[in-house]
């Protein structure tokens, strides 16, 4: 194992409130709990937040003893790649991960992107995320998104996921549109919903089947493209589920980080999977390495820091559909960042 130079290492929870409660299939969130992870070395500082996986019952005060657990390590000079197998994949490695990353460019003197060996990042087209609601109040909130070019809405299978889309397609007849049903549906499920959603023109059907039933959907007859998101935590589920899907949602929450994320998009596409980054309800600390991910991506999903009652200083901005991220923050070498 691959120590550099000590390490000083701050870690905190963060809470912080959702502007409405935020449904989803079988939970409603109203607040999340931010691990920020905080690393010096000779008076370079880099940070990495993470929200962690609901459904893996990750919690703020969890992952922070998690990382309390590997302080030692961390703080001897732990390198990012010996990293990989101190911590699991989840929210804990993720904010010490990007926080690595974060402390790597502004060592280097150069921004995270080019260390990861991509091109100048773009300005990146990001759904909106409706969670689930009465057809009609999603139907309103629809209409009052002006900006918004690409939507995301939230099923939950209770019969009434097609009104949903038919009322939110009706109020937004130009919007790219996507459901995720967060594990709602058994296949005949998925079967009786698809004439709906292929009327109102939806792009993509995400997770519609619980983890572990993937091999249920073979063969099902979809011209919209599948998408895993709870099924692919890890580049080790990609090939397992390449033969199932079209399309892999990676999230750093999930993954562990970006580290694990850039090699999730790289062996997606190497499947001949399309590939998709999410978001845990993160802030603009969040959106930072997600949007390098995003670099790689056909679907962005964003979104997270409009959701939040209060976000970052500098926030990343949401102009016209798409996600700008602040010009001095996560990422980026000094001379840049200050």
């Amino acid at each position: 194992m691959t120590f550099s130079k000590p390490l000083t290492l701050s870690i905190r929870v963060e809470p912080v409130r959702l502007k409405t409660p935020f449904r989803i299939t079988g939970h409603v969130m109203d607040k999340v709990d931010l691990v920020v992870c905080t690393l010096t070395r000779a008076g370079k500082t880099g940070r990495g937040e993470a929200t962690g996986v609901y459904y893996h019952a990750e919690t703020g005060a969890g992952m922070l003893a998690q990382i309390e657990a590997v302080r030692g390590q961390i703080e001897a000079g732990l390198t990012r790649e010996a990293l990989q197998d101190v911590l699991p994949a989840g929210g804990a490695r993720n904010a010490v991960d990007c926080a690595m990353w974060d402390l790597e460019a502004r060592e280097a003197g150069k921004p995270v992107w080019q260390l990861a060996g991509l091109a100048e990042p773009a300005h990146l087209l990001t759904t909106f995320t409706l969670g689930a609601d009465t057809p009609q109040a999603m139907g309103a909130k629809a209409a009052g998104l002006t900006q918004v070019k690409a939507l995301k809405l939230k099923l939950i299978g209770d019969g009434l996921d097609g009104d949903r889309v038919r009322a939110v397609r009706a109020a937004a007849p130009d919007v790219w549109m996507a459901v995720d049903a967060n594990q709602a549906f058994d296949r005949a499920g998925a079967e009786a919903l698809l004439p709906s959603l292929i009327e109102e023109k939806v792009s993509l059907l995400e997770q519609p089947c619980r983890i572990g039933a993937d091999d249920s959907l073979i063969g099902l007859n979809s011209p919209i493209p599948l998408a895993a998101d709870e099924s692919a935590q890890t580049s080790a589920d990609i090939t397992r589920l390449a033969p199932i899907y079209d399309i892999i949602n990676i999230k750093l929450d999930k993954s562990g980080g970006l580290t694990e994320g850039l090699k999730m998009a790289h062996a997606a596409r190497k499947a001949g999977l399309g590939v998709m980054v999410g978001n845990m309800c993160g802030t603009s600390l969040s959106c930072g390495p997600g949007s390098i991910v995003g670099q790689l991506c056909d679907v962005v999903d964003l979104d997270g820091p409009w959701h939040l009652a209060a976000d970052r200083d500098p926030p990343a901005r949401y102009v016209d559909g798409y996600l700008v991220c602040p010009p001095q923050g996560w990422g980026l070498p000094e001379s840049e960042a200050a």
